[in-house]
């Protein structure tokens, strides 16, 4: 189990995973200390956007090489995957939240054609790409969990690019293009969280807590270092080639569970005056935000924060048997100490 390359390239790197994954790769992660880091002369090619903040990235280590790029642009791409030969890709790069529906397609799916297909074509060993839990949806009830077998029903448009991301992953794998690997990552939370992370606990700490129907939804959750654990083992993992993975914490958390866990930790371990209330809404508001949402993005618009609440209440739940067994992956971290070390974050950055 070692990385036997000598050179890794990650898409989106200057993301929020993007840059926890390549330091991962470097330093390791301290809770997974049997997993392997890369080795000493091995080059971490980063694909960036230009204009994109890459001071994070550049302070990780001198072996770390910068390449400006759009996965839309397929000249662009060049330069990354330039004698990648028995190279590993980590595709960590997609539009989750655009301003136009269209985006979905154009990155999620035509991006990642144009990436594979240059990737091939220089003899990149190894695809592993960041997919989520949306080409399966929401569960039908709160005891049902999702495994690799659970046949796709797409949540919206994008659910929709993933779906039809996955797909054309597999035919590379299958036609013998490129050795490929897909993980299934769900609502994912740890340090480097992006603005909206932040906003959450601060409206659970001024008991504007968002639960929709009666919290009692199950939500998958994977701290950061879970999932990066995860796409390093995809990596290093023969067995894993031209597979799907779930990965996340070992268990699912109930909505309640998620905001009582941050409420509690911010005010006895981090000296935030809680209010100790939630914005309750009824199940109905959610079903009323799936219809606006579905209307607007029908017509091309995408509302961030209308989608968000249309799945508010719905139960998004995985099992991660199958990397338990065929990758052995341990998720090390769960909720408690997860949210801990994101508050943790939060403060020493000045956020809260």
């Amino acid at each position: 189990m070692i990385f036997n390359t000598q050179l890794v390239l990650v898409t989106g790197a200057s993301g929020w995973l993007g840059t926890r994954l390549v330091r991962s790769l470097i330093a390791g992660i301290a809770d997974c200390s049997d997993l392997p880091k890369i080795e000493p002369h091995t080059e971490v090619r980063c694909l960036v956007l230009k204009g994109q903040d890459t001071y994070e990235l550049q302070t990780i280590s001198d072996r770390i090489k910068i390449i400006e790029g759009d996965l839309r642009d397929v000249k662009s791409l060049s330069p990354f995957v330039r004698g990648a030969k028995n190279a590993i890709l980590f595709h960590a790069a997609g539009m989750i939240h655009p301003k136009k529906t269209r985006e979905f397609t154009e990155i999620n799916v035509n991006g990642t054609k144009n990436l594979l297909e240059v990737a091939a074509i220089e003899g990149v060993r190894r695809a592993i790409v960041v997919s989520s839990n949306s080409p399966c949806g929401c569960n039908p009830h709160v005891d049902h969990f999702f495994d690799e077998s659970s046949p796709y029903h797409p949540y919206m448009g994008y659910g929709r690019s993933k779906m039809q991301m996955e797909q054309l992953i597999n035919t590379f794998h299958t036609e013998g293009n490129l050795e490929t690997v897909i993980i299934r990552a769900p609502w994912f939370y740890g340090p480097d969280q992006p603005p909206r992370q932040t906003l959450f606990f601060k409206m659970i700490r001024d008991g504007k807590g968002p639960l929709v129907g009666d919290g009692k939804n199950l939500r998958s959750m994977a701290y950061i270092d879970n999932l990066c654990q995860g796409l390093m083992l995809a990596a290093i993992q023969s067995q894993a080639a031209g597979q799907t993975y779930w990965i996340s914490d070992e268990n699912p958390y109930s909505m309640n569970q998620i905001i009582d866990t941050i409420e509690h930790l911010m005010e006895h371990e981090f000296g935030q005056n809680c209010v100790h209330k939630r914005l309750r809404l009824p199940g109905i508001a959610s079903e009323v935000a799936w219809m606006i949402d579905y209307s607007l993005q029908a017509m091309g618009v995408y509302h961030q924060k209308i989608h968000v609440l249309s799945e508010m209440n719905k139960t998004i739940a995985c099992s991660i048997a199958k990397a338990t067994k065929e990758l052995g992956y341990k998720p090390a971290i769960s909720l408690e100490e997860g949210m801990r070390r994101s508050i943790q974050w939060c403060k020493n950055k000045g956020y809260l």
